[in-house]
């Protein structure tokens, strides 16, 4: 409500400023005019009482008149040449604040999704957390040592949901602030073997199948880095498919021996709007009042970033018949 009525004050106050500018203008236009006539009235008296003419027609014949003439149309031309330059210069600031106000809607909407995000986030690990512990504290002697160890189990695994959730605002700060990267060769076939083992662990109800060409030459990068890109874009094929999430890993070689990593999922899709955006920071599809999926908006932003900072390319586009697939370009090590 305060930015609406921001918003029509801002357009009031444009409004009033162009109006009076109008009226500037045309005031001008007419005192110039009245000017003229006032000039060519005065050189006629005077000529006609120095005798230089003999009627008033002779007049507008004369050098002074052509003079005058000329001179009108000069000011004419630069009263002309500043309302346009002024009102050019207002449209583009009009233009200008619309802009930013927009940036500022955007902002402060993208602010108040992260914020409900990152609330229910850190509400829903801690809670199943205490509840887990709570559970063995009041019925330890009681229950059976299954029992037991699935509470366990469901404890650590809330923790490890929480220090990712830590982990991924650190990362997002750090890296807006120059992270320094380890760079050495890595192996992507040893590294995504071991992240889609441990994936197909953890989510034993989805189908993730992992493709590696023979030969993909090895990468100058950050191990830490390119592991975060691999989880955050196999997590989040995974919570965009919907009931039981069938996910292809693929890595193989281009034919100017970049090394390409694909994740395709056949889940919901993405719409060409928001396949411009998805890689902003802390944007997410819909809105928080309304989305179901876990998240806080940091995972792709994160996958960008990374992406970028080892020279690489990343792209998004539309699976077949249904879902997404995502592909990232690496230039390989040199042999």
């Amino acid at each position: 409500m305060r930015n609406r009525r921001l918003q029509i004050l801002t357009y009031f106050v444009l409004g009033y400023m162009t109006l009076a500018f109008v009226w500037w203008s045309v005031l001008l236009w007419t005192k110039n005019q009245d000017a003229y006539r006032a000039k060519i009235e005065l050189q006629q008296l005077g000529m006609a009482a120095e005798g230089a003419i003999a009627s008033p027609m002779d007049f507008y014949t004369s050098e002074r008149y052509q003079e005058l003439k000329r001179a009108y149309r000069r000011q004419e031309r630069m009263i002309l040449g500043e309302t346009i330059f002024l009102s050019i210069s207002l449209l583009a600031g009009m233009y200008v604040i619309y802009l930013g106000y927009r940036r500022e809607v955007k902002a402060s909407r993208q602010q108040r999704n992260f914020l409900l995000s990152i609330t229910h986030e850190l509400k829903s690990p801690i809670a199943g957390i205490r509840l887990a512990l709570e559970t063995i504290a009041k019925r330890g002697d009681r229950l059976q040592v299954d029992k037991r160890q699935q509470l366990s189990e469901r404890g650590i695994k809330e923790a490890d949901r929480l220090n990712k959730l830590v982990e991924d605002l650190l990362l997002s700060a750090r890296l807006e602030n120059a992270y320094q990267f380890q760079q050495e060769p890595l192996d992507l076939t040893q590294m995504a073997k071991r992240i889609v083992g441990r994936m197909k662990q953890q989510r034993p109800d989805a189908q993730i199948q992992l493709n590696i060409a023979p030969d993909v030459p090895q990468i100058q990068g950050d191990r830490q880095a390119l592991t975060s890109v691999l989880i955050n874009l196999v997590e989040n094929a995974l919570k965009y498919s919907g009931g039981q999430p069938d996910v292809n890993v693929k890595l193989h070689t281009a034919a100017n021996q970049e090394v390409v990593l694909e994740v395709e999922d056949h889940g919901i899709g993405i719409s060409n709007l928001d396949k411009e955006r998805i890689f902003e920071k802390f944007y997410r599809v819909g809105s928080e009042d309304t989305r179901r999926t876990k998240g806080t908006g940091l995972g792709l932003f994160i996958v960008k970033e990374l992406v970028r900072a080892h020279q690489g390319h990343i792209s998004v586009s539309d699976n077949q018949p249904q879902g997404t697939i995502f592909k990232v370009t690496l230039t390989a090590l040199a042999a």
